[in-house]
């Protein structure tokens, strides 16, 4: 059986990938204040695109490496869907995104 930490890096990737695919991914990061907001997906500094990639992505990365707890139960795909209406390639972003709100609601 194919646990969560398996499934959640899976999915990672997959997010990463889709990212790239629709030329959303950077290669230079963001300043230090826009990464630091305490907004929730920091709202007031990044857009969705770059939330996925320096803030989600690092940091569920780095709890799947450790082991750490995962989240008991989250959603992601309402604000992706809400922030990138109309952009390329939200509807294969949002989709990854609906399997991660999937795996976390059991």
């Amino acid at each position: 059986m194919v646990d969560k930490y398996h499934q959640s890096q899976q999915l990672l990737t997959q997010l990463e990938n889709v990212l790239r695919q629709h030329q959303y991914w950077q290669a230079v990061a963001p300043e230090a204040q826009a990464l630091a907001s305490t907004e929730p997906f920091s709202l007031d500094t990044l857009a969705c695109h770059e939330w996925l990639q320096w803030i989600f992505i690092p940091k569920f990365g780095m709890l799947i490496s450790h082991r750490l707890p995962l989240p008991t139960t989250f959603e992601i795909a309402p604000y992706i869907e809400e922030a990138m209406k109309n952009q390329l390639g939200v509807i294969d972003i949002v989709t990854t995104a609906r399997e991660f709100d999937q795996l976390f609601k059991h």
